[in-house]
């Protein structure tokens, strides 16, 4: 969480002060620091009941997930009815259910699908997958418009979003804490609906809008988000065994960028399609994209409300007993 609202203060620095293509050339030394941590500090850990290689899981898989973001990452521009989105996601998805057949017939799977059969397991990541479209939707076009639309700078783009990262970090302490007594269920269902009303300012937005404003409704954002998930991250393995941590944790993983990928290409979608409309109508640029991208910020807010009550209706406290056993 605090990774995603660091990325643009830092890129904004390489970008005003180097180049975006800093941007890319940044993560090779990330890259080797990160491999040598892994090497001296990272302990080794083997499961002795992996199984042997599904070559068939890993084709189908990887082919069928690259076709349909490929899709997602298209649509926006072409459209969803271009012939190369439809081929693309057409055929993605065609693979993942020829994928879900493969796995659910075989004796060691690399994914392993029957763990959706676990309730917390299935719920928690389905409220996720809403909450973490929503958040990653709405930060790919925050900087967007804060730049093109209201004139700031990269940095000061970064800066503007930074106290989203503070709130997180103070909050998590608190949210935390409160797990333990409170439970899963009424965090995710309060947090996600605190999300809805602190980013409310940004649906009203306008290029006047003072940035005191937009930092404080960042900072209200991180407060909320830490309440949401936090205790989505917590409850989510609290029902499945030690030795399939490792499966759940791919998908959990997938899932996770895949609803990125989805809540990116949906609200962009939606942005294209108001601003082309306005657009058409004689309405001035800044206006319908301004435009574009409060209906945007109001689709986010939606897919935010929606998680709330999945999780207030699908999340069950009893579920994750054994992870709000104080330590």
């Amino acid at each position: 969480m605090v990774a995603p609202a660091l990325g643009p203060v830092i890129g904004g620095l390489l970008i005003d002060n180097l180049s975006w293509r800093w941007i890319f050339y940044v993560n090779m030394p990330l890259g080797i620091i990160a491999f040598l941590f892994g090497l001296f500090f990272l302990e080794e850990s083997k499961e002795p009941t992996a199984g042997r290689f599904d070559i068939r899981g890993f084709l189908l898989s990887g082919v069928g997930l690259a076709g349909i973001l490929y899709a997602l990452s298209q649509a926006p521009e072409k459209g969803w009815t271009a012939s190369s989105v439809l081929l693309s996601g057409l055929g993605g998805l065609l693979l993942i259910v020829l994928l879900a057949v493969v796995e659910l017939r075989i004796d060691e799977p690399m994914i392993a699908l029957r763990l959706y059969r676990d309730r917390m397991f299935r719920n928690s990541n389905m409220v996720n997958s809403l909450s973490y479209g929503s958040f990653m939707a709405f930060l790919f076009l925050f900087p967007q418009m804060i730049q093109s639309l209201m004139g700031y700078s990269a940095l000061q783009s970064g800066l503007a979003s930074f106290p989203q990262a503070v709130g997180v970090v103070l909050a998590s302490q608190l949210v935390g804490k409160l797990y333990h007594t409170v439970g899963p269920r009424r965090l995710v269902t309060v947090g996600l609906t605190m999300v809805m009303f602190s980013s409310l300012p940004f649906v009203f937005v306008t290029l006047t809008t003072s940035l005191w404003t937009i930092r404080a409704s960042m900072f209200l954002r991180g407060i909320s988000m830490a309440f949401a998930f936090v205790p989505l991250q917590a409850c989510t393995y609290s029902t499945i065994s030690r030795a399939d941590t490792g499966r759940a944790s791919a998908i959990y993983s997938t899932q996770r960028q895949a609803s990125a990928a989805l809540g990116v290409a949906l609200l962009s979608t939606i942005f294209i399609s108001r601003e082309h409309h306005l657009l058409s109508s004689g309405v001035q640029d800044i206006t319908a994209a301004l435009s574009g991208y409060r209906l945007a910020f109001a689709a986010s807010n939606v897919f935010a409300l929606l998680g709330a009550i999945c999780a207030y209706f699908m999340i069950h406290d009893e579920d994750a007993a054994a992870t709000m056993v104080p330590r």
